[in-house]
């Protein structure tokens, strides 16, 4: 079994020594650096699973070094505890506010530093299971969704243009028409899931590189509405429910996202609310603007969700398939989710089961050129 990994970032060398040979008594395995700079490279390197980190120090301060190491996802997470002799209020709220896990004042006894960082080591264990939890639900989906999600139009194509192949000599222009119908019905619905795929994918890639991460957030549509109402009128015209949707947008907005991935949020918030919802009962779409966000929502009165199933969803996450056979293998939301989150912005659910789901995207305004 690996041992604990614990890093210490100190200006003051005694300090920094004691703390360490404390640690190292302790069983864990203890890094060291002197100063802010020092530490973001060995954190980098290191990966460690705490980390403790004076306020005052030269290179780069404290709040330097979690700013630092909370752009990128991989060192975003490590738990994070401020060492430090300041004891003002305003500190304290600063150091949380940087989104630091615990606060230590100097001096300090060592059985409360020792019962701070068992307690954030229980809390980082507790996410790891369920990450882990997510993960056998996510391969578990993947076994049983995929297969069937890829079978089934492959298994329409493959009937239909045989019988075309062999039978069509014999056949009424009608039937011929019907059948080509159904092997474009399945092959869109193959291209899809293909498309989604490898969109998840590519946004994934560039979430894990803050390079592209700037680049992409560079972007900005103009009049956001003109693309949402395009969008959802062109997708309400294929699933036949025109007169369901509802509009009150605000127009002339400038939002910061690319408009090819505003649309790609669009389409799979509408595609989902026409998916979860009987035909005839309304969906809604209104944008607002809060504190220099602009918030889309897409509201339909069908199956809704439970709280659970809300903080679960992921890629292949899809709830009710037993009971409902919806189609799809839960890339929708979380793809959406995740174009929301690179282009700074989030994604929020509020839903009742058996009532209604109101899907929100809240992205960064843009400022016209």
């Amino acid at each position: 079994m690996s041992m604990t990994r614990i890093l210490i970032v100190e200006d003051n060398a005694s300090l920094r020594k004691d703390i360490v040979e404390m640690l190292g008594y302790e069983g864990f395995d203890v890094h060291e650096a002197e100063n802010g700079r020092i530490g973001v490279n060995i954190a980098r390197q290191y990966l460690p699973d705490l980390i403790i980190c004076d306020i005052m120090m030269p290179e780069l301060d404290g709040y330097g070094v979690l700013d630092e190491l909370q752009t990128h996802p991989i060192t975003a997470t490590i738990p994070f505890i401020f060492l430090t002799a300041k004891t003002d209020p305003y500190s304290t709220q600063q150091a949380q506010g940087k989104g630091a896990n615990a606060f230590m004042t100097k001096p300090f006894e060592v059985e409360n530093l020792m019962a701070v960082i068992h307690a954030q080591l229980r809390k980082r264990q507790a996410f790891a299971d369920i990450a882990e939890k997510n993960l056998e639900d996510l391969r578990e989906n993947i076994i049983t969704a995929v297969p069937h999600e890829l079978r089934t139009p492959l298994t329409g194509i493959l009937g239909f243009s045989d019988m075309l192949l062999t039978d069509s000599a014999s056949m009424e222009v009608s039937e011929i028409q019907e059948m080509a119908r159904y092997i474009n019905e399945a092959a869109t619905r193959l291209y899809r899931l293909i498309e989604r795929y490898l969109t998840y994918a590519q946004i994934e890639i560039i979430m894990s590189d803050p390079d592209r991460i700037a680049k992409m957030r560079e972007f900005a549509t103009e009049d956001a509405a003109i693309t949402i109402e395009d969008e959802i009128l062109h997708k309400s015209q294929i699933a036949h429910r025109e007169t369901d949707v509802h509009f009150n947008l605000q127009n002339g907005v400038f939002v910061a996202i690319q408009e090819e991935h505003l649309k790609k949020i669009v389409e799979e918030l509408i595609d989902n609310a026409f998916k979860f919802s009987a035909p005839g009962t309304p969906v809604r779409v209104t944008t607002t603007i809060t504190n220099n966000q602009y918030k889309l929502s897409i509201r339909n009165e069908g199956h809704g969700m439970k709280p659970d199933q809300i903080a679960r969803i992921g890629a292949h996450m899809q709830f009710g398939r037993t009971q409902n056979e919806f189609p799809g293998i839960g890339f929708g939301l979380v793809t959406a989710r995740r174009i929301a989150e690179l282009h700074g912005g989030k994604l929020s659910i509020d839903s009742r089961e058996g009532e209604f789901t109101c899907v929100s995207v809240i992205l960064p305004l843009a400022q016209p050129e």
